[in-house]
């Protein structure tokens, strides 16, 4: 089905006298997992930051054919833009509950988004009143992803989201982000490699240095290959994926 768009188009982030991504354009539909994938410090994580709002940069993002580059964050998060961002930034000393209620309060939810937001992973209604400092990784991505999802967005994006976790967590995970993308949300994720995503990507983007190398349309194995060729490396004939 065809569903959401995010539309980035010339997108240049600089720090300092460092360029991290130069004029950059990417679009991500319902309908599909969209991935970019990169080695570290390719502007990966800037770009997500950057179509969220939250690091300054230069040329437009539209969501959905509106130009929403003059909003802030939380405006971009009310307007439907959610990002799951590398480190997960949750409040350790904060209960579930409770990291889940200041996400509702920023999107001007009512108290009840709270409770739906645990029903999407149920082994965080076991952990309500738990610190999420003392849960596992795959738990607090869990909640993270659940936070991401409040306030039903038309676009999510997901910073290395993988990172880490347990096979059974990364499987759950990656049905999760199909089911969304099928049901119409855009979904964009950032990843140095696809791994286990691959089966659930469609498409995608290979960004190195900064600068888009290559748009591909042929699925998770095809945009695997094509990454592989622009950073020379070959890849195995028997690590390629199956099925």
């Amino acid at each position: 089905m065809s569903g959401h768009e995010l539309r980035i188009e010339g997108l240049s982030v600089r720090y300092g006298h460092a360029s991290a991504l130069n004029e950059v354009s990417v679009t991500a539909r319902g309908g599909v997992v969209t991935a970019v994938v990169g080695p570290n410090g390719a502007g990966k994580s800037s770009l997500l930051l950057a179509a969220y709002g939250s690091v300054p940069a230069t040329g437009r993002v539209y969501l959905d054919g509106e130009d929403v580059t003059r909003l802030r964050p939380a405006a971009r998060a009310r307007a439907g833009i959610a990002v799951v961002p590398q480190g997960r930034q949750l409040f350790p000393r904060l209960n579930v509950a409770d990291n889940l209620r200041v996400m509702a309060e920023m999107l001007r939810l009512p108290s009840s988004a709270v409770d739906e937001a645990v029903d999407r992973f149920p082994i965080l209604r076991t952990r309500m009143r738990s610190l999420v400092g003392v849960l596992s990784g795959g738990e607090q991505q869990m909640l993270v992803v659940s936070r991401a999802l409040m306030g039903s967005p038309r676009v999510l994006l997901l910073d290395e989201m993988m990172t880490g976790l347990a096979p059974l967590v990364v499987r759950e995970l990656a049905r999760t982000i199909s089911t969304l993308a099928r049901q119409g949300v855009a979904v964009l994720l950032a990843e140095p490699a696809l791994g286990a995503l691959q089966r659930v990507v469609d498409r995608g983007y290979v960004l190195v240095r900064g600068e888009i190398v290559a748009e591909v349309d042929g699925g998770g194995a095809a945009l695997g290959d094509a990454y592989s060729a622009a950073i020379g490396v070959e890849r195995p004939r028997d690590l390629r994926p199956t099925g």
